[in-house]
């Protein structure tokens, strides 16, 4: 029996840390709960994840994701001004905040918030790490065979059927 190694279908939970080209940390795991991810289904992005198959419990390595395999380049858009009453009331929108805009083809598009006024809230379609590698350092602390229903929704349930890592699909 050889021990599990990471690969589509298992969830694979990480400790990591994030940093930009200058050292400075991002995100980070470290001190609260892994991250779980289905392997396989596009839930981190592209390089890591690459960086991630074949590895095993215990694995401790360092990965960097150039902006192809990470959050994409700049797509050179300005920020496009929003007027604060297109927000729901009870949405209290922050610098760096995610929202899912209606694409041109209805599909949702995700958009972030660069800058509040009280009345226009200023969006932007790239990813605040868009253009930028992403300096991961990244120790496997879990790996599991997925569930079927994981499987069908793309994502890991986590020990209570539900996860709040606040990543919303």
């Amino acid at each position: 029996m050889s021990a599990a190694v990471a690969a589509d279908d298992k969830v694979v939970s990480i400790h990591y840390t994030l940093k930009d080209d200058d050292g400075d940390v991002i995100d980070s795991s470290s001190g609260g709960e892994p991250l779980d991810y289905l392997h396989g289904h596009g839930g981190i992005v592209p390089g890591l994840e690459a960086a991630i198959a074949g590895k095993k419990v215990g694995d401790k390595f360092q990965v960097v994701v150039p902006p192809a395999e990470g959050y994409g380049e700049p797509s050179g858009a300005p920020p496009r001004p929003v007027p604060r009453d297109a927000f729901p009331d009870e949405v209290e929108p922050e610098v760096g905040m995610q929202f899912f805009a209606q694409g041109p083809d209805g599909e949702p598009t995700p958009v972030w918030c660069v800058e509040v006024d009280d009345d226009v809230i200023m969006i932007d379609f790239d990813h605040p790490l868009a253009g930028q590698n992403l300096h991961f350092d990244v120790e496997v602390v879990g790996i599991r065979d997925a569930t079927s229903e994981e499987i069908d929704h793309g994502h890991p349930h986590g020990p209570d059927g539900h996860h709040h890592h606040g990543h919303d699909h």
